[in-house]
């Protein structure tokens, strides 16, 4: 029997979320499966992986084949990466502690260029958020000025109507003593 390690689809419709699973080369995608090793969100920024690491290197050292995908991520988790310095192990190139060390050497490299990547990102969503309350000050004294210029002209129309009937009065109320005279 064939095994593969492949992706299993989950999720709604445009919201995919995947497990990551061992399967028989010949079941169908979502179909049976022997044992699930993991998941993979890909909807995240960065992508969220959860992984069984000594599962998944069981089934890659008795042979289950990955799918391109699934190899990218067990890549990126560094199960290929242990089964090739368990393979130098095995040859007599190194020791399990030497091994052991250049593993952990390579997760702290990897952990730390994510962090620096989820930093980046961060101080990317900041700048955004500025950038968009900037604008919207702009937009929002823009918007306070033409109000204000609004209310002053309409203050101005009224002081003009109230100065007009005031000059208009002192004529009619001369009118009225002439003519009783």
């Amino acid at each position: 029997m064939a095994t593969k390690i492949r992706l299993q689809r989950r999720g709604r419709k445009d919201y995919p979320y995947y497990q990551i699973v061992i399967a028989d080369s010949r079941a169908p995608r979502d179909g049976k499966f022997i044992e699930k090793v993991g998941s993979y969100n890909p909807n995240t920024n960065p992508a969220t992986i959860v992984l069984n690491f000594d599962r998944a290197l069981y089934w890659m050292q008795v042979g289950a084949q990955p799918t391109d995908t699934v190899r990218n991520i067990l890549s990126g988790e560094g199960v290929l990466m242990m089964k090739h310095l368990l393979g130098g192990v095995k040859k007599g190139a190194f020791t399990e502690a030497d091994a052991e060390t250049k593993f952990q050497a390579w997760k702290d490299q990897k952990e730390k260029a994510l962090e620096t990547e989820k930093g980046k990102n961060a101080e990317k969503a900041a700048a955004d958020a500025k950038a968009r309350l900037e604008a919207e000050k702009a937009v929002n004294k823009a918007k306070a000025e033409a109000v204000a210029q609004k209310k002053a002209e309409a203050a101005a129309a009224k002081a003009e109507e109230e100065a007009a009937p005031a000059e208009e009065a002192p004529a009619t109320e001369e009118t009225p003593a002439e003519s009783a005279e």
